[in-house]
């Protein structure tokens, strides 16, 4: 098995793609060893690592962001040999119950309902068009929480949780976007999970 490892603009994280599926279809975002042992035997090796603070799981890749980032020459080749002996043992990456709160990849944690707003669809159509495959590339995502009197609330999972260029992510281009193909929008604000 061969992983590959590509950087992100968050310099505590790194993205793993070890080239088989890793969730199947939708994510999961870690960060605490106790969440990560109900629901992912991957996570919870990862996490029980020394140094491991967050890891999110997609579709064919995971993102795994250090305590600090000068860890990382140690930690990575660490966390290269847990990835390996996870999908070598055969075990189950996500642990799918009832109860699961992982984003099955519709854009949106709260899951879309028949009630919403037309603005609020058009908000999840752009994000899931143009904004999450663009964060997805860097090891993140972005998830739609809401809106309400012009403010789009979204939560920022992987690489984007903690990186230092969300702010101008958020503001400069996700802002910008939404606020030129949708007149409603007046705002757009971070939400924590």
């Amino acid at each position: 098995m061969f992983i590959q490892t590509e950087t992100t603009p968050n310099p505590r994280t790194l993205k793993f793609l070890p080239g088989v599926p890793v969730t199947g279809g939708g994510s999961a975002d870690f960060t605490s060893l106790d969440d990560a042992r109900l629901s992912s035997p991957l996570a919870a090796r990862l996490l029980a690592a020394d140094g491991v603070g967050r890891v999110f799981l997609a579709d064919d890749w995971l993102a795994v962001t250090a305590a600090d980032p000068d860890n990382w020459e140690l930690l990575k080749p660490e966390i290269l040999g847990l990835i390996m002996d996870h999908f070598l043992s055969g075990q189950e990456t996500l642990i799918r119950r009832a109860d699961s709160k992982d984003d099955e990849g519709d854009g949106g944690g709260e899951g879309e309902d028949e009630n919403e707003s037309e603005v609020a669809k058009q908000v999840r159509e752009l994000l899931d068009l143009y904004v999450r495959p663009a964060v997805a590339q860097d090891g993140g995502d972005i998830i739609f929480h809401g809106f309400d009197k012009g403010v789009v609330y979204l939560h920022m999972r992987g690489a984007c949780a903690g990186c230092p260029s969300s702010t101008a992510t958020l503001k400069m281009g996700i802002e910008r976007l939404l606020r030129h193909h949708i007149a409603d929008v007046t705002e757009v604000r971070a939400v924590a999970g």
